[in-house]
C-alpha cells in the first residue's frame, strides 16, 4: 500500500507506556532506483530483518514501489510505504523513504519535509509518525542524508542545524519518543555535534562501522546512526548488519548489486533481530564490524584520524602508496620510529 503524504497534518496523541516490540532500521541504499544493476531481490531480503525501515538515497518512487512487491514477495506479508519529494538543489535530487510491515507497524500521522526557512540543508529531513501494532507505542522518525562535500566543513552547517530540527520535532510530535535516523556523513564522536549533544541527544550506536571498503573484510566509517533521547524507548539492542555475509558476496559484489552502506538498526522492548541468509541457512546477530583504516583506500580525511598524522601527512600518505604495512610509515616526512609504533599500537590500521 503506498502513502501519499502533503501538508503537516499532526495529531495530538497520548503516549503510550508499553514497550514497541519490533525491529526499526535505517539503511542508505545507494541510489537506489538508477539504472544500476541493482538486486531488489536481495536488497528486500536484508530490508526483511526490520519493521520499518528508512531508507536514504531513494532515487525515485518507482524503485521504493518496487522494494514493496520485493519485500512482500520475499516476507509473504502485506507491506507499505512513503515517499518524499525529490529534495535537492541541482539537477541530483533524492528522495527519502519508509517502508513497513503491516502486521507490525502502521502510520500515525504527521508525514512532512521540514520547512527549512535558513536554506541550511541540501536536502530538508523527512519526518513521520508511527505506531506498534504490537503494542500501540507511538514513536517519530525523522529521516536524514547530510551532504558529503568536499570536506568535514561543509558537513558541519547542516550537523549543527540538527540542533534546532531536533527542537522542531519536539513541537511538531508532542509527547512522543523522537528518533533522528539516515546517514549523517559524521563520526558521532566528532565535536560538530555538540550542539544536539548539548539537548540530550545521544547516539544509539558507538561503535562499528558502516561503509564497505573494497577489500574483504575491511570496512570504515560510522557515518549511519539513530540519535535519540535516553529513556525515552526501551532499546534492548542494536548493531549494524553485515549484509555480504547474509549474501555470500564479496565486498566488491555486494557494493554493487546492494549497496556501499551497511544498515544499522534497534530493537525495542522484547523484539530480536534474527539473521538468516539469502540461501536460507541462519545466522548469529554479530552486528559490529571492526573499523579500520587502510592505507591503500582510505581517504585524506581518515588517515588525519591516525595518531601524528593529520592532513598534511595523509597527503603524503596517499601519494607514496602502495604500502605494505604500517612499518613502511617512517618514510613519511616527520613520522619517526616511536609515531609509527603509536600508530600501530592504536589498532586503527587494517591487517
Amino acid at each position: 500500500m503506498r502513502f501519499l503524504f502533503c501538508a503537516l497534518a499532526v495529531a495530538l496523541m497520548l503516549p503510550s507506556a508499553a514497550f514497541a516490540n519490533i525491529i526499526i532500521g535505517s539503511w542508505n541504499i545507494q541510489n537506489l532506483g538508477w539504472d544500476n544493476n541493482k538486486r531488489y531481490d536481495k536488497v528486500a531480503h536484508i530490508a526483511n530483518h526490520f519493521d520499518v525501515l528508512a531508507i536514504q538515497e531513494l532515487m525515485n518512487e518507482e524503485a521504493l514501489e518496487r522494494l514493496e512487491a520485493e519485500l512482500e514477495a520475499a516476507s509473504d506479508e502485506s507491506w507499505s510505504s512513503m515517499a518524499s519529494h525529490a529534495l535537492g538543489r541541482s539537477t541530483y535530487r533524492e528522495h527519502y523513504g519508509f517502508v513497513w510491515r503491516d502486521s507490525a507497524v502502521s502510520y500515525d500521522s504527521g508525514a512532512v519535509v521540514y520547512i527549512d526557512s535558513r536554506d541550511v540543508f541540501a536536502r530538508e529531513p523527512f519526518s513521520a509518525q508511527f505506531r506498534s501494532d504490537r503494542t500501540g507505542q507511538q514513536f517519530a522518525l525523522a529521516n536524514v542524508h547530510i551532504t558529503y562535500g568536499r570536506s568535514i566543513g561543509d558537513r558541519l552547517p547542516e550537523i549543527e542545524a540538527l540542533a534546532s530540527y531536533w527542537q522542531w520535532l519536539e513541537e511538531v510530535y508532542p509527547d512522543t519518543p523522537r528518533l533522528l535516523v539516515g546517514d549523517f556523513n559524521l563520526r558521532p564522536s566528532h565535536n560538530g555535534w555538540e550542539p544536539l549533544k548539548t539537548l540530550g541527544a545521544i547516539p544509539a550506536i558507538t561503535a562499528g562501522a558502516t561503509t564497505l571498503g573494497t577489500s574483504e573484510g575491511v570496512w570504515s566509517n560510522l557515518y549511519d546512526n539513530f540519535w535519540k533521547s535516553p529513556g525515552q524507548l526501551n532499546i534492548t539492542s542494536r548493531g549494524i548488519v553485515q549484509f555480504p555475509e547474509l549474501l555470500e558476496a564479496d565486498h566488491v559484489t555486494a557494493r554493487s548489486i546492494v549497496s556501499d552502506h551497511a544498515p544499522v538498526w534497534l530493537a525495542l522492548g522484547t523484539a530480536e533481530l534474527q539473521l538468516s541468509s539469502f540461501l536460507g541457512a541462519a545466522y548469529e546477530a554479530a552486528n559490529d564490524p571492526t573499523y579500520c583504516i587502510d592505507l591503500n583506500e582510505a581517504t585524506a580525511e581518515q588517515l588525519a584520524e591516525l595518531p601524528n598524522v593529520g592532513p598534511v601527512r595523509a597527503e603524503h600518505i596517499i601519494e607514496m602508496r602502495p604500502w605494505t604495512n604500517a612499518d613502511e610509515l617512517s618514510q613519511v616526512s616527520g613520522l619517526g620510529v616511536a609515531s609509527v609504533e603509536t600508530i600501530k599500537n592504536s589498532g586503527l590500521v587494517c591487517p
